[in-house]
């Protein structure tokens, strides 16, 4: 129950223990045409170049940075959490010109904030985290995309944490590159990184195209790197490569990790047989009971609530409370795992999570549960019941 990873649905599972094709097969290549219709769904989107990195949620945003930045290009990154400072450093490591605006950890950014970051800084791209597990906070990005597109800016977002269980729109929210992980609301395990790319953000890549000498119909013929000054200077996250080996063209690039791409369109068909919408409907439902069943233990809540995702919330730690002490009570005698969080939030919170296959009221009652007890256990004055209480109330 803590921000991720989560338990596995069990139906994933079940699809990662088919047995391996070759890349090339018939059957493969069509799970691999199924699966970039599929996430064509989740990520509400008609691009045609949407697809899987694989590795994790990490190298998706790798591949998207290194693919579509240039050296020397300004990138503007929001930050309002851990996870905005890894784009930062990521974007600097592919030599851009990094220029970074941040608001206080427990907060997110207004509309106008990002428009006055723009109009000032002028950027290539503008790379956004949606979901902030370190916070909790959930970014709106509704308007984001038009005022990045009005100053000439691409608009790039990692919406690991945040894909299934808040609304995320690429299409109408005008998001030009997004990657995603499987191991949080989709109720998959790290290890692939569904990507979406526009058409704007596919000419960039294209005009950085370059391929292998040994994949070339003359492999004599040099490609001098002079006259290749914007080549994307990754092979693995080499997202134009990438491209053309999930393509008709099957470009060999690398050889797909195929019992991830099993989990990976296992878990997207899970999620659209259930349905999107409902989807982030359930993640609210059960988010706001624990919500309500942590404030009734009296416990604070961290950040600006308005704001905070549907599927974890973050809660101060009890004043002389070891934190870490309550988590392995948890983990230990209840089988149940609970966050703490990062940076200056580190020993200072509790980050509960409620998503996936979690996302679910028996969970949410029993994590409670445990919770009260473990708390009693530290000489926590709590009303008997009143976080399951409190949660029920929601669910009624």
């Amino acid at each position: 129950m803590g921000p991720g990873p989560i338990t596995v649905d069990p139906r994933v599972l079940a699809a990662m223990s088919t047995q391996l094709v070759g890349q090339y097969d018939p059957v493969m290549t069509g799970w691999m045409n199924e699966t970039m219709a599929l996430y064509r769904e989740v990520f509400r989107t008609d691009n045609r170049q949407t697809f899987l990195v694989d590795g994790t949620s990490r190298a998706g945003i790798e591949a998207a940075l290194v693919s579509l930045v240039k050296p020397g290009q300004r990138v503007l990154v929001p930050v309002f959490g851990r996870f905005g400072h890894l784009l930062r450093e990521i974007a600097e490591r592919c030599g851009a010109e990094v220029h970074v605006r941040e608001v206080p950890w427990g907060e997110v950014f207004t509309p106008e904030q990002i428009e006055d970051a723009v109009r000032e800084v002028r950027p290539a791209v503008v790379a956004m985290v949606q979901g902030d597990t370190s916070t909790t906070m959930n970014q709106p990005l509704e308007g984001i995309g038009e005022v990045c597109h009005r100053h000439g800016a691409l608009l790039y977002v990692d919406c690991t944490a945040s894909i299934a269980g808040n609304t995320f729109e690429v299409d109408a929210w005008g998001v030009d590159a997004a990657t995603a992980g499987l191991q949080k609301c989709l109720g998959g395990p790290s290890g692939s990184s569904p990507i979406t790319l526009s058409p704007a953000a596919v000419a960039v890549i294209d005009g950085r195209r370059a391929i292998e000498a040994g994949l070339r119909p003359d492999p004599d013929a040099d490609e001098d790197e002079a006259d290749l000054p914007d080549r994307i200077r990754s092979n693995y996250f080499d997202l134009a490569m990438v491209m053309d080996y999930w393509s008709e063209k099957r470009l060999n690039h690398h050889t797909e990790a195929a019992t991830m791409l099993y989990c990976a369109r296992e878990c997207a068909r899970l999620l659209l047989e259930e349905g999107v919408d409902v989807a982030v409907e359930r993640h609210r439902l059960h988010g706001a009971a624990m919500l309500a069943g942590v404030q009734a233990l009296g416990l604070t809540v961290f950040g600006d609530v308005a704001h905070k995702m549907n599927n974890v919330v973050a809660v101060r730690i009890p004043e002389g409370i070891d934190g870490e002490a309550v988590r392995s009570i948890l983990l230990h005698e209840w089988n149940i795992e609970i966050g703490t969080s990062f940076g200056p939030l580190a020993g200072k919170v509790w980050r509960i999570g409620t998503m996936g296959y979690n996302a679910r009221r028996d969970a949410v009652l029993v994590t409670l549960a445990a919770l009260e007890s473990v708390l009693r256990q530290f000489g926590v004055a709590v009303e008997p019941g009143g976080g399951v209480t409190a949660a029920q109330e929601v669910y009624r």
